[in-house]
Order: C-alpha cells, then sequence, then structure tokens
C-alpha cells in the first residue's frame, strides 16, 4: 500500500448513542459500532494514530448496549496492531484521563488496558483532578488531528467547536443515534448549506467540501464496507494542517529574493513534503475566503497548526503577524537570515539564523534540526490557572 496522507494523523472519533430506541434503534446501534470498528482497523492499516478516552462504559437501559464508543475502540486497535506499517510514528493512540478513571475501567477490560497502558504504543495524558467532561474534550482536542462525530448531544457541539476553532476538520456523521437537532447530525445538516460545509472541514487540492458531505449522507441501504471506504477517501483527501509563513513578500525589497529562494529551497520541501503540513503564504495570489486582506491573514494565522515567522527585513506586519501567533499559543519557529538586526525582544527569542550559501541539504538539515529542537516549545506565557 502506498503511504497514506493519514499516516501519523491523530484521528478522534467521539459521539454516544441517545438511550431511546424511537430516535436510535438497535439495530442502527449495532451498525454504528460496526462501522467504527471497520473504520478503526482501516486506519490501523494506514498508519493514523488515534485520539480515545479512558473512562467507565455505560448501558442502555432499552437493550443494554454501551452508549459510548470508546472501549470498542481500544479492543478493535489491540486486535489489529499486526496491520500497522512498520515506518507509523508513535505513540499510537493518546489517551485523555483524569484521576478517578483508573478505578473505572470496566472489569472486561482491564486486561486489555494493562497491556496496552505498559506498551510504547500509548501516551496518557490527564486532565488532572478536573472530574468534568470539557476538561477532559479541552486535552483531546489539543492532541487530535481530526475529528469524526457521531451521535452525542451538547458535548459532541463543544468538541466540535474546539476543533474549529483550532483550525482542525470536523467530520460529522448521519447516523441515527440522536435526534436532528443535537450532536453530530446537527453538525451534518448544518454541512448540508454549501456556505457552511467548508467551515466544518476543507478538502486538498481546492476540492469541493459540499460534495463530499452529501457523499457521506450514509443512507439506510449503504452497507458498513460502503460506508468506510467512502470516509477513508474523505479522510485522505482532507486538507492537511497549515504552516502559517509569515514573511517578506514585496519583491520590490532588497532581502526578498534571498528569502524567497529559501521558502522555495528548503523550507517547502521539509515542510510539505516531509512533515506533511501545507504552506500557507498570503500574497495575493490565491482565492479568498474573507473580504479584506488583513481579516484573511490572521483567519489563516489564528486556524493554523504552527507558525514560519520569517524576520528577514524586519517588516512591521511580520512583527504583528509574529506577536499574534505567540500571544494565541501557536508552535512558532523564528527565523532570520545569518546577520541580520533584530530587536532585543527577538533575539532572546532562539531562532534559526540560515545561510545563504553550503549545499542544499545542509541547509535542509539545520531547518529540521531546529525544528526538532523546538517544535514543543512551551508557550511565552504558559497558562496559571488559579487553581488545578
Amino acid at each position: 500500500m502506498a503511504r497514506s496522507p493519514l499516516l501519523g494523523r491523530r484521528i478522534h472519533i467521539s459521539g454516544s448513542v441517545v438511550d431511546d430506541l424511537a430516535v436510535a434503534p438497535t439495530a442502527d446501534v449495532a451498525a454504528a459500532r460496526e462501522l467504527v470498528a471497520v473504520l478503526v482497523k482501516e486506519l490501523i492499516r494506514r498508519g493514523a494514530n488515534f485520539v480515545v478516552p479512558v473512562d467507565a462504559e455505560p448501558l442502555r437501559k432499552a437493550d443494554g448496549m454501551p452508549i459510548c464508543f470508546d472501549w470498542l475502540i481500544w479492543r478493535t486497535i489491540k486486535e489489529n496492531l499486526v496491520l500497522r506499517p512498520a515506518n507509523a510514528p508513535a505513540p499510537l493512540a493518546v489517551a485523555v484521563q483524569h484521576h478517578k478513571n483508573e478505578d473505572q475501567i470496566p472489569p472486561e477490560y482491564e486486561g486489555l488496558w494493562d497491556e496496552l497502558r505498559g506498551s510504547q504504543l500509548i501516551k496518557i495524558e490527564s486532565a488532572a483532578h478536573w472530574n468534568m467532561n470539557s476538561k477532559r474534550m479541552e486535552a483531546q482536542a489539543r492532541f487530535g488531528d481530526i475529528l469524526v462525530a457521531l451521535g452525542g448531544t451538547e458535548g459532541v457541539l463543544y468538541l466540535a467547536n474546539l476543533y474549529h476553532d483550532a483550525g482542525k476538520p470536523v467530520v460529522p456523521l448521519n447516523l441515527a443515534l440522536c435526534s436532528e437537532s443535537t450532536g453530530a447530525r446537527r453538525l451534518y445538516n448544518f454541512g448540508l448549506t454549501s456556505s457552511q460545509s467548508r467551515r466544518l472541514f476543507q478538502v486538498a487540492e481546492d476540492g469541493d467540501s459540499h460534495d463530499w458531505i452529501n457523499r457521506i449522507r450514509f443512507p439506510k441501504r449503504q452497507s458498513v464496507a460502503d460506508r468506510v471506504a467512502v470516509l477513508i477517501d474523505l479522510l485522505e483527501s482532507l486538507e492537511r494542517p497549515r504552516a502559517f509563513a509569515v514573511r517578506l513578500l514585496n519583491p520590490d525589497l532588497p532581502d526578498y529574493n534571498d528569502v524567497q529562494t529559501f521558502f522555495d529551497t528548503v523550507v517547502k520541501p521539509v515542510i510539505e513534503d516531509e512533515l506533511g503540513y501545507r504552506l500557507i503564504v498570503i500574497d495575493g495570489r490565491q482565492a479568498y475566503d474573507h473580504a479584506r486582506i488583513d481579516e484573511e491573514i490572521f483567519a489563516k494565522l489564528h486556524r493554523s497548526s504552527v507558525v514560519l515567522a520569517d524576520l528577514t527585513g524586519a517588516r512591521p506586519n511580520c512583527f504583528l503577524e509574529l506577536g499574534y501567533a505567540l500571544g494565541r499559543g501557536l508552535p512558532t519557529m523564528v527565523m532570520m537570515r545569518e546577520g541580520a538586526s533584530l530587536p532585543f525582544d527577538i533575539t532572546t527569542f532562539s531562532g534559526l539564523h540560515w545561510k545563504t550559501g553550503g549545499t542544499v541539504e545542509d541547509r535542509r538539515r539545520a531547518f529540521r534540526d531546529h525544528w526538532q529542537a523546538i517544535r514543543n516549545r512551551p508557550p511565552l506565557v504558559p497558562a496559571e490557572p488559579l487553581i488545578a
């Protein structure tokens, strides 16, 4: 199998089933669980990673079926590890829990969890002592790359807003697990309006999000295998995470050619071809999503995954955009040409001083090395809650 665009991307499958047989019949719930199991298996085959909560497993009073899908996902992961590509990056899954969750694990899953927890495949993230779904959702959204939502109520809507605000795709499934006025079905109906579908997710190569929303309508006559095939096609077609470029763009200025050459020969090949991001440069030559260029710049910057700020030429707009990125707490790599003169506040912030000479591979290696050194750097001003 060729390398999938999903390799290493963290998929978060989230939702629940209402305890009302008139809204969510047993047969539909069983079909949804089969879909989730087959989907997880196909994602493992493509080297995708996961974000999965660790919690209790409440059951419906009506038929005794699980309300959530989390332990189904964990079990499917464990049963299909042999399918995972050798080059898939670790960790396979980020497990989000709080301090009481270990005591709430269903007895039938304790052995499974102990085996996974003791391996190198799982990264455990704690929501500390907050026994609140919202706090755990914030942690889940921080680590997830793509949200696949099914069923649910207000929690799914809250989670979808967290993903949207971070510029991450939200894929709602139109399954009869909740009423049409809430959860994933409300999100799906929202996306049926062509002007709104791009707000849920964007498709690479300027693909049509609205067309994809209609393709995942999932009528009851459609088999689980066909549903999963369409869903995998969509997930592999999604736009990649954004790397926003803050840089000199005026070709009339003397530093322009050096900056352009650096981005063409070093930044873009590493960021796009090796690291899997899409480099976003707002220079007036691309289609706009907003009426004004300043709105376009800050909307795209706000919802980017990482920021690459090159300060060569010391342009005021670059400092403004850098300040916005740092204030928002986005992972930010500061760069400038070797010998560039910068204000004191910036010189104290570790940056890459790139060279105009030397081999292309040497310059790319320097970029990679600096990226690895700073990619997990904490925010300039970390959050300091009154009580954690």
